[in-house]
Parts: structure tokens; sequence; C-alpha cells
């Protein structure tokens, strides 16, 4: 089941009457719960129709192995300033942005013996899978809207990423 097939089955759910939904296919196994008709104070009964508590529970079929970890994040005022970072937070650049889609944890490959699905100079098409988004245990393939070539990644692999925050910078 596709990440948007979800989200719009929670907003139906939270939309209807239903306290409860269950969907079970092959693997994969959702359960959503609302607050709608549970004993509750009146505020908390309209924080619960705004706002439904939804459970959804999966097993992927590749999940990534533990990320490898990364060196300790220097002070930046101490860390030197790179010719990278010159380049793409200079004036007059016309970079494309590739942004998270939601939020979740950011992958830059499949597995972490994997390669990474794109890296700086690599020259993408749309469509083409650039890297993997986990968002309630499930591993979300993120692809490109934008061709070019990619000029830098903006977040650590196996880091925290917040909805519509700047992952890839391309060059069109």
């Amino acid at each position: 089941m596709e990440f948007k097939q979800i989200t719009d089955l929670v907003k139906l759910v939270s939309k209807s009457d239903l306290i409860e939904f269950k969907l079970k296919e092959g693997d994969f196994e959702i359960n959503i719960l609302t607050n709608k008709h549970g004993k509750a104070s009146p505020k908390e009964s309209t924080q619960a129709m705004v706002a439904p508590v939804a459970s959804i529970y999966s097993q992927p079929s590749a999940p990534p192995a533990a990320p490898p970890t990364s060196a300790p994040a220097q002070d930046p005022q101490t860390s030197p300033k790179t010719a990278e970072s010159d380049e793409t937070s200079g004036e007059g650049t016309n970079y494309l942005e590739i942004s998270s889609p939601m939020v979740g944890t950011f992958y830059r490959s499949a597995s972490p013996d994997k390669p990474p699905f794109i890296k700086v100079g690599d020259t993408i098409e749309k469509e083409d899978v650039v890297c993997i988004i986990e968002a309630m245990k499930l591993y979300n393939e993120i692809e490109s809207e934008i061709s070019g070539k990619v000029v830098k990644v903006m977040v650590e692999d196996a880091t925290p990423v917040e909805y519509d925050q700047v992952l890839f910078l391309i060059e069109p």
C-alpha cells in the first residue's frame, strides 16, 4: 500500500463515524483508531474530532539495517568554510530543491551496505529514486520531480527530516 493511499485512508476514517478500522493485505496490516465516541470531556472530544489519533502497523519488506554512525557535529563558528558551502550559499544561484514530502527519517540508500541512490555530481531524471524516508515504520521511496545535476545533499544520512525540508539542491 502506498503512503498516499494510507494518508487518504486516515482522512476518510477521520471524517467518518468509525471508531476503529482494520485492514490486512498479505504482510501489510493497518489499524486506525479514533477517540470520537470514547468517554472524554467536551474539550478532549473536540480535539479528537479535529485531529483523530491514528495508529499504523506494517511489516516492511526490506527495512534499512542500523544506520552508520556519523562524526560529531562541529560548532559552525569554529568550523572552516568550504568551497562547497560558498558555492551553494552564493547569490545568484538558480538551484532547484527536492524537499521532503513528509516527516520521517532520511536514508540515502536502501541499506547501509548499499551505495546511495544519488550523490553529488550525479545527473538525475524525473521519477528517479533519490532517497528513502521512514515514516511510521513504512519505508517510502522518494522520487525526483525534476531533472538535473545534484549539487548538494542537504541532510545527513539517518537523521530526522520535517515536512518540506530541503533534501537536495539540483542544478537544472
